[in-house]
């Protein structure tokens, strides 16, 4: 299946289960990736005929920057359930969530929470 591919989006975010990170917030990257036929757009060259990457972009920033959550899995869900809702054309979605310097003990870059969503078992 043909894709589109948003690839590490930042954002600046209030979420996490401890005080310090809902005061004083953190990166997040997201990246995207939107499963659906492109072939009518790539013959008409005409942007109805897919989606429009500003819009996704504003979605995800909308969720991420002015939305609270506790868990990195409730943004990914989110997003999942705003672009499926969102934009008949997608099939199928495949978010990735990555917050780096997580305030836990350890040497690491980041960690990520990945989830794919389909339309066909959204509405089930």
């Amino acid at each position: 299946m043909d894709r589109i591919l948003f690839n590490k989006m930042e954002f600046w975010g209030y979420h996490g289960a401890f005080k310090e990170e809902n005061k004083l917030g953190q990166r997040f990257y997201v990246d995207l990736e939107l499963y659906f036929d492109l072939s009518k757009a790539g013959r008409s060259d005409n942007l109805e005929d897919t989606v429009n990457y500003a819009d996704i972009y504003k979605t995800a920033q909308q969720i991420v920057e002015k939305e609270k959550y506790e868990l990195v899995e409730a943004i990914a869900e989110r997003l999942a359930t705003k672009i499926l809702d969102g934009y008949m054309l997608i099939d199928e979605v495949l978010v990735r969530v990555t917050k780096p310097d997580p305030p836990i003990p350890g040497h690491y870059e980041s960690v990520a929470i990945e989830i794919r969503r389909s339309r066909a078992g959204h509405n089930a």
